[in-house]
C-alpha cells in the first residue's frame, strides 16, 4: 500500500487530531517535526527552543518545531494561565508581531528577541484554551505526544522526503548543536526508529546533584542489566530521546494516551517491528528538576530522594535478577518443538520461582497457542518476543525482586553485573555511598558505555 494511502487509513482510523488547529508560519519543504509537549513550561521552553536553534540553518530549513500547549478542564488555573503566557509568547513568534509587548518579562524577553530572528519554523496547538482542552481521562502527556505526532503525520504526509522522522523532545530539555543534522543524517542508513543519548543537566546544588545522579544510574543500570540477559529490550525508554519514522508510527498504529510511561510502552510497541537503534553522536539534556506530576519517572525519583529518604534511594536489583532472565531467554529461544509441560520443568530447574511466574502469567495457553499457530523457527522467535515483551520483563524482574532476591546497594549492584558482563573494571566506591565526586565518576563512566 502506498504511503499516502497508509497516513490517510491511520488519520481517519486512530489519530486524535481532528479538535486541535496547528498555528504555524512556515510548513514548507520539511522532512522532520520536533513535537514538544508543554504544560504550564513557560519558564522552560523558550530555552528548550533557544537551543533548538542554534543548530546551523540548512538543518532548521527541513525541520518543523511543534509545540502541544496543554491541559484539561480540571487542571490547576495557575497551569491554564501559564499556558495561556506560553500560546501568547508563542503566537507572536509565529505571526511575526512586536515582541516588545512583553518587556517587563526581563528573564524570557531577550530569548523571544532572540527566537525572533533565528529562523525557526515553528508552530503550535492549543489544546489548552476554553474549548481546546485535553479530555479529562484521557489527558497527559502520552495524549499531548500524541495530537502533536498526529499533526506531525498530517504535515509530512506531503513531503517528497525518501524518509521522514517525528522527533519527541520534551519542553524542558536541551539540545546538541547538531541535533537536527545528527538524526537526519543517522536515519540514511534505512532506520526505523531510534533513540538519542542523553545526560541530565546537572544542577548547582549538591543535593539535587547527588538525587539526578543517583537516578540516572538507576536507569543506565536497567539497561546495563537487559544487556547481560541478551533481552530485545535493552535501550532506554525517556520520552524526550524518542525518534521514529513516519512508516514506523504507522506500524504501530501511533502514540498511546497514557498519562505515563507513555515513553515505554510507545517503545515497546516499536521494539516488536524492529531494532531500536541508538544515536551516540548527538545528546539531549533533560532537566533534572523535582515534580509530582505524574506517579514515576524522573520528577518523582528526584523529589522523593530530596524528601529526607535519600539512603534508600541508593538501591538496585540484585543481578541475579537478570541471571534469571538471560537463562529464561536462552531457553525459550531454544524450545521450537517442546511442549509447555517440558519448558516449566527446565524453567523450575533455572530457579523453582520462574515455574510459579510463568504459570501465573498464563504461560501454558500462551505457548499452546504459539506453537498452533507457526511453522517455522523465525516467527517462532518473533511470537516469543510479542509475549514476554518489555511489560513482561519488568514484571519478571519485579516478582523475583519482590519475592527472592531483594534490592541491594548500588554500588555493589554494579560492580557485580560489570563482571558478570566480562568488563574487567572496578568501581573503587569503597564505602556504601561514595562521595558526590565518586558518584559522578561511575555516573560518567556508564554514560559512556549505555
Amino acid at each position: 500500500m502506498k504511503r499516502n494511502s497508509l497516513i490517510d487509513t491511520y488519520l481517519q482510523n486512530y489519530s486524535v487530531g481532528e479538535k486541535w488547529e496547528l498555528t504555524a508560519n512556515d510548513t514548507d519543504n520539511i522532512s522532520q517535526v520536533v513535537v514538544i509537549p508543554a504544560y504550564a513550561e513557560k519558564e522552560m521552553l523558550f530555552s528548550t527552543l533557544a537551543s533548538l536553534a542554534q543548530n546551523p540553518t540548512s538543518s532548521l530549513e527541513y525541520s518543523f518545531i511543534m509545540c502541544v500547549i496543554n491541559n484539561r478542564d480540571d487542571s490547576p488555573p495557575a497551569a491554564k494561565e501559564d499556558n495561556r503566557q506560553t500560546i501568547e509568547y508563542l503566537d507572536a513568534l509565529v505571526r511575526k508581531t512586536p515582541l516588545k509587548k512583553f518587556n517587563a518579562d526581563k528573564e524570557l524577553y531577550p530569548l523571544l528577541v532572540s527566537l525572533s530572528g533565528a529562523g525557526l519554523k515553528l508552530g503550535y496547538i492549543d489544546a489548552s484554551s476554553k474549548g481546546c482542552e485535553m479530555p479529562q481521562k484521557t489527558g497527559g502527556v502520552g495524549m499531548a505526544r500524541k495530537i502533536g505526532m498526529d499533526m506531525a503525520l498530517r504535515l509530512l504526509e506531503k513531503s517528497s522526503s525518501l524518509r521522514n522522522l517525528i522527533l519527541s523532545l520534551d519542553a524542558d530539555t536541551l539540545v546538541r548543536n547538531n541535533y537536527l543534522s545528527a538524526i537526519k543524517h543517522y536515519f540514511t542508513r534505512g532506520v526505523k526508529t531510534a533513540i538519542v543519548a542523553y545526560e541530565h543537566q546537572m544542577p548547582l546544588d549538591d543535593a539535587q546533584q547527588a538525587a539526578i545522579c543517583c537516578y540516572e544510574i538507576f536507569l543506565r543500570y536497567w539497561v546495563l542489566g537487559l544487556e547481560y540477559a541478551k533481552s530485545p529490550w535493552a535501550f532506554h525508554s525517556i520520552g524526550s530521546t524518542i525518534v521514529t519514522s513516519t512508516e514506523a508510527y504507522l506500524d504501530v498504529r501511533g502514540m498511546n494516551k497514557r498519562a505515563a510511561g507513555e515513553d515505554f510502552y510507545f517503545l515497546s510497541k516499536l521494539a516488536k517491528t524492529g531494532k531500536i537503534d541508538y544515536i551516540k553522536n548527538t545528546c539531549v539534556y533533560p532537566s533534572a528538576r523535582p515534580s509530582n506530576r505524574v506517579p514515576f519517572g524522573t520528577g518523582k525519583r528526584i523529589q522523593r530522594f530530596l524528601s529526607g529518604h535519600y539512603k534508600e534511594e541508593y538501591r538496585l536489583y540484585d543481578p541475579r535478577v537478570f541471571k534469571v532472565l538471560a537463562d529464561w531467554l536462552q531457553l525459550m529461544k531454544n524450545q521450537f518443538i517442546c511442549g509447555e509441560d517440558e519448558i516449566l520443568m527446565k524453567a523450575q530447574r533455572i530457579h523453582p520461582r520462574l515455574k510459579s511466574f510463568l504459570t501465573d502469567s498464563g504461560f501454558p495457553a500462551v505457548w499452546s497457542r504459539i506453537c498452533r499457530n507457526v511453522k517455522d523457527e523465525k516467527t517462532f522467535a518473533r511470537q516469543c518476543n510479542d509475549w514476554f515483551d518489555g511489560f513482561k520483563t519488568l514484571k519478571l524482574i519485579n516478582y523475583f525482586t519482590a519475592e527472592v532476591y531483594p534490592q541491594i546497594n548500588m554500588f555493589e549492584a554494579l560492580e557485580r553485573i560489570l563482571s558478570m558482563s566480562g568488563r574487567g573494571v572496578t568501581l573503587n566506591a569503597q564505602t556504601t555511598i561514595p562521595p558526590l565526586a565518586k558518584q559522578l565518576e561511575i555516573l560518567q563512566y556508564l554514560r559512556e558505555i549505555t
